[in-house]
C-alpha cells in the first residue's frame, strides 16, 4: 500500500454508498491521509468493510486501508464530517438526501461522485443536492473523469477533475481526494463536468451496441468522435465551456467508458447488440447502469434547446425495440445532408471541434491545470 502523499488526518470525510465506486473512493481518501468513514446500506457489508477491510461483493481481491471505518448507521457516518462524498444510484438520490439532511454539519462540503440525471426532473445530481440539502451551491462539488473503479482500486495511476463554483472549494476537495496513484485537477465548470459524466454513458452504450452487433474499430472510433460532438453541443447549450468536454470529464471519460469491459454501460450495450432484450440486460447487470436510465431525460433536455443528438436518439430506438442494433451506425445524421465537422452551430455561438481539441492541446503544452 502506498504511503499517503500528504498528511491530512484533520479532514474528517464520509462516503455515502458502498458500491464499487464508493468503496474505491473511500480507499482513495484514506490512502491520501484523510479520516474516512464509509456508510453501507446493508449491515453485513458494513461489517465486512469495517472488520475485514474488504468488499468482496463489489471489489473482490482488493484490500482496503486499515484506517478505513464503516457503519450502516447514517448518524455515525456523518458525525463531524467536513466533506461528504455521495456515491448512490442517481434515481434514488432524492430520497436518500432527505435521510442525510438532519445529520450534516453547518459548514459541510458535499461532493457528488455520481454520473446521471434524475429521470423525472432531468436535474443534475448537484442540482438535486442543492434543492434537497441545507447546503449552498458554492459548497457543492462534483468529481468526474476516466475513473473505472476496479482499476483505481488496484492502484493503477489515473486522473480526475473536481469542479465547484468556487475555486477554493474545488481545491479543498482536490487536496484531500488525491494520493500517489490518483491525481485531481480542478475547474469551475460544474455544468460541463457533470454533463460530461452523464453524456459519455450514452455514447458508451452506443459503442457497446455496435460492438455486440459485430462492428469493428472504424465504426467505434467514428461513434466516439461524433459522440463527443453531440456531448459538446448539448453541454454548451446548457452553459458549459466546450474545453471541459475535451478534458478529463469529457473525452477522457468517454474513451475509458466506451472501450473497457469493466464499463457497465459498454457491457449493457454489448448485450443489447447481441440481441438480448432490455429487460434481460437490466436483470444481468448487478449495479445501476446510468446510461440506460439517462437516455430519455437527456433527449428531452436536448429537444428543449434544439440540440440534435442522432446517435443518442438511435440508442433510444434500440432500447425501445424499434431499431435493430446493426442499423445504428450508418445514421450519423438524420437527413443525409453532408455537413462540416463542427461541434455546434456557429449561429448559436458554438466553437469548431478542431478549436476545442486545440485548446486542450494548448493547455497540455503550457502545463496548465484543467480549468
Amino acid at each position: 500500500m502506498p504511503r499517503p502523499t500528504r498528511a491530512t488526518p484533520q479532514v474528517r470525510t464520509a462516503v455515502i454508498g458502498a458500491g464499487s465506486w464508493g468503496t474505491t473512493f473511500a480507499k482513495i481518501l484514506a490512502d491520501g491521509g484523510a479520516d474516512v468513514t464509509i456508510w453501507a446500506r446493508r449491515p453485513e457489508v458494513a461489517r465486512e468493510l469495517d472488520r475485514a477491510k474488504r468488499n468482496s461483493g463489489y471489489l473482490p481481491g482488493i484490500s482496503l486501508p486499515a484506517t478505513l471505518r464503516a457503519t450502516s448507521r447514517l448518524p455515525e457516518a456523518l458525525a463531524g464530517a467536513q466533506q461528504v462524498y455521495l456515491s448512490l444510484p442517481s434515481q434514488a438520490l432524492r430520497d436518500n438526501l432527505a435521510a442525510l439532511a438532519p445529520y450534516l454539519a453547518p459548514d459541510v462540503t458535499v461532493v457528488s461522485l455520481m454520473k446521471g440525471v434524475e429521470k423525472t426532473s432531468g436535474l443534475r445530481m448537484s442540482e438535486l443536492i442543492v434543492q434537497n440539502l441545507p447546503v449552498p451551491q458554492e459548497r457543492v462539488a462534483v468529481v468526474s473523469g476516466p475513473n473505472l473503479a476496479l482499476e483505481i482500486a488496484k492502484e493503477q495511476p489515473t486522473a480526475a477533475v473536481v469542479a465547484a463554483y468556487e475555486t477554493e472549494i474545488a481545491q479543498a476537495v482536490a487536496s484531500v481526494a488525491q494520493n500517489s496513484y490518483f491525481h485531481t485537477f480542478v475547474n469551475t465548470d460544474v455544468i460541463g463536468t457533470e454533463f460530461g459524466g452523464v453524456l459519455k454513458n450514452l455514447i458508451a452504450v452506443a459503442i457497446g451496441i455496435v460492438e455486440g452487433a459485430g462492428y469493428g474499430a472504424n465504426t467505434q472510433a467514428s461513434i466516439i468522435t461524433r459522440g463527443l460532438v453531440e456531448m459538446t453541443d448539448f453541454a454548451v447549450a446548457y452553459g458549459a465551456r466546450p474545453e471541459t468536454l475535451a478534458g478529463l470529464a469529457g473525452l477522457g471519460d468517454l474513451i475509458a467508458t466506451s472501450q473497457s469491459p469493466l464499463s457497465r454501460n459498454n457491457t449493457a450495450g454489448r448485450l443489447l447488440g447481441q440481441g438480448y432484450r432490455l429487460s434481460d440486460v437490466i436483470d444481468q447487470m448487478r449495479q445501476t447502469t446510468e446510461g440506460l436510465a439517462s437516455v430519455r431525460p437527456i433527449l428531452e433536455l436536448a429537444r428543449a434547446k434544439g440540440v440534435a443528438m442522432p446517435i443518442v436518439e438511435q440508442v433510444r430506438q434500440v432500447l425501445a425495440g424499434t431499431l435493430a442494433p446493426r442499423d445504428l451506425t450508418p445514421q450519423f445524421v438524420t437527413d443525409g445532408v453532408p455537413r462540416g465537422e463542427r461541434t455546434t452551430d456557429d449561429a448559436n455561438g458554438g466553437t469548431s471541434f478542431r478549436r476545442t481539441i486545440q485548446r486542450a492541446l494548448d493547455q497540455l503544452r503550457h502545463g496548465r491545470r484543467d480549468s
